[in-house]
């Protein structure tokens, strides 16, 4: 593995996605000639090199750090001047953030928390605006004929330590950075929204971190059901999990009215909640309690303050009690400890820790009609087919024995219609995905597990169009999404023949498992990119496992299709990567 120190400049565009929803054509002809006229030469003026470019950001590596920053100042003073003239509301408009550190080479790519501070840095940047590192400010300010503004430490997501900054901007001006991870402040919904974040665990045990976090993931849950409000997704709210965040900024951030906050206290038999709900803009506590109850009264106690918060909102909903058809995990509260937990792990490693799926499975043994722990046992096998790391002989047949049984004890289950819909898409089975899918938004249109499954059926039912557009709109109630959420739309693009978004996408990944590498490899083989497909073909068989069955790996992602079409689109794909399928 190849270390060097080395400058990193990450830029990307200020309100994209609304420059792309307003009018896109012109906003990629206009992004194209911004590269292609100022960004690439004034990076080649300054003896840089472009890593690489990633939808509306690019990644640019110098060997100086001097370099790097004249470089920064020269093309966002391009960008003003190539802006005279403009309508405010199209103009191109960048951050950029410079640091220096070091960094992993492979191949012609650059990795590591170099790279990650960098691209970190330019979310704090005003617009039009760079933003440098202590690092970068340290060896490049006396040297450079620019003045920059101490910005103080912050906490950057996913760095370990706080970074000290320093602000640039052409009108010398003063700027307050943006916090990090919120590049467009996101309008609010047209409905109350809110954001539950997680309930700390007050229980002195990290061990029990699975159970307050279980309580937080039901309260979204029940909140998500009312079509009344605009819930924002698990990942998300989870987000700010440790972290001491105004109140304010997180309202901002993923653009809600309203915060709920609480804490969890497990003690034998006994457990006090904590629950208050927040005006965002202001900090203001519209309500709050503590509830001191037995631990067989929780779901009780969850309903109790669902409720509550949905008839405090100050807008009157209709239908403010939870609906009664609604089904918990489980109503054993030793089957729905052993499920909490097993959800937990599998969360956090895409159901592929064995302790996830042996929890799981002592979930349905304790209490056979556990109907999430069946769902959630139906996706591990069929994840398994296409994660390359088959969990049993029969991946396909174990995961429709359980989704049927999930479906027997949940019919009133949003997520286990939900899981239907992927399971049956993944096994081929058409009709069925396409009915559990619809059926899965119509039980709980906020719920992002649902929304995402259903332009993921969509897609391989062969309506790209409308999956896409449906996998877009799930994303927007989760703004801190997991990478693996977007892989669906990486998927729905490809089907839709957008090899360019596709790429941007899969290339999000630092270490992306081997079956991405493949479809990575797909994407640039039909985009004309040989060498590209190459490395990413290399980086999948080097990651696969020996034993891999790459024919039957072909044939049950094909199988997925329900448009012969479609089927050859991705074979043809396979082919142009060398596979002979």
């Amino acid at each position: 593995m190849e270390r060097r120190l080395a400058a990193i400049l990450a830029a990307d565009v200020v309100g994209y996605s609304r420059l792309m929803g307003e009018d896109e054509a012109g906003t990629l002809t206009a992004l194209k000639a911004l590269r292609k006229e100022l960004l690439a030469p004034k990076v080649v003026e300054h003896h840089g090199r472009i890593v690489k470019l990633m939808g509306d950001g690019a990644l640019v590596e110098f060997p100086s750090v001097v370099d790097a920053v004249e470089c920064a100042v020269a093309v966002q003073r391009g960008m003003a001047a190539r802006d005279a003239g403009v309508p405010a509301d199209r103009r191109i408009v960048l951050r950029i953030g410079v640091n220096l550190g070091d960094v992993i080479i492979e191949g012609s790519d650059i990795y590591g928390d170099g790279v990650n501070v960098a691209a970190r840095l330019q979310e704090l940047a005003a617009p039009g605006g760079v933003v440098l590192s202590a690092t970068a400010h340290e060896h490049a300010a006396a040297k450079v004929d620019v003045g920059f503004e101490d910005g103080g430490e912050h906490e950057l997501k996913n760095i370990a330590k706080p970074v000290r900054v320093y602000h640039w901007s052409e009108d010398g001006a003063a700027r307050q950075p943006e916090k990090a991870g919120t590049k467009d402040t996101l309008p609010l919904p047209d409905k109350p929204s809110i954001a539950v974040l997680p309930f700390n665990n007050m229980s002195g045990d990290p061990e029990q971190e699975y159970f307050s976090d279980g309580i937080t993931e039901d309260i979204i849950t029940e909140l998500s059901r009312f079509r009344e409000l605009f819930v924002i997704a698990r990942n998300s709210s989870f987000s700010y999990k440790g972290k001491q965040v105004k109140v304010q900024d997180i309202g901002r951030d993923l653009g809600v009215a309203y915060i709920v906050e609480g804490s969890v206290r497990k003690a034998g038999n006994r457990i006090r909640i904590t629950a208050q709900l927040i005006e965002a803009a202001t900090g203001n506590h519209v309500w709050a309690e503590r509830y001191d109850r037995e631990l067989e009264d929780i779901f009780d106690l969850q309903d109790e303050i669902t409720q509550t918060i949905v008839a405090l909102l100050p807008v009157r909903l209709h239908g403010a009690l939870v609906e009664t058809m609604r089904r918990k995990p489980s109503d054993n509260l030793s089957s729905y400890d052993c499920f909490l937990h097993g959800r937990w792990l599998f969360d956090r490693t895409s159901g592929q820790d064995p302790k996830a799926l042996e929890l799981l499975k002592k979930a349905v043994e304790i209490d056979p009609a556990c109907a999430q722990a069946h769902a959630y046992l139906a996706l591990a096998h069929a994840y398994s087919l296409y994660n390359m790391c088959s969990i049993s002989e029969a991946p396909s047949e174990t995961a429709l024995d359980h989704i049927k049984l999930a479906l027997a004890d949940g019919e009133g289950d949003h997520f286990v219609h939900a899981a239907a819909g992927y399971v049956y898409i993944m096994c081929g089975e058409h009709q069925l995905a396409d009915s559990h899918s619809a059926e899965a938004v119509t039980l709980n249109p906020n719920a992002i597990y649902s929304l995402l499954g259903r332009g993921y059926v969509v897609s391989y039912l062969g309506d790209h169009a409308a999956g896409v557009d449906q996998l877009n709109n799930a994303l927007r109630y989760d703004p801190h999404a997991p990478d693996f959420y977007y892989e669906q739309l990486a998927e729905a693009s490809y089907m839709r023949r957008d090899y360019e978004k596709a790429i941007d996408i899969y290339k999000r990944w630092k270490n992306p498992p081997a079956h991405m590498n493949l479809l990575l490899a797909i994407c640039c083989a039909q985009q004309g990119c040989q060498e590209d497909a190459d490395a990413a073909y290399a980086s999948h068989k080097e990651k696969c496992p020996q034993d891999f069955d790459i024919e039957q790996f072909v044939k049950s992602h094909t199988g997925m299709c329900k448009q012969s079409e479609d089927a050859d689109h991705w074979l043809e794909g396979y082919r142009k990567v060398g596979l002979s399928v």
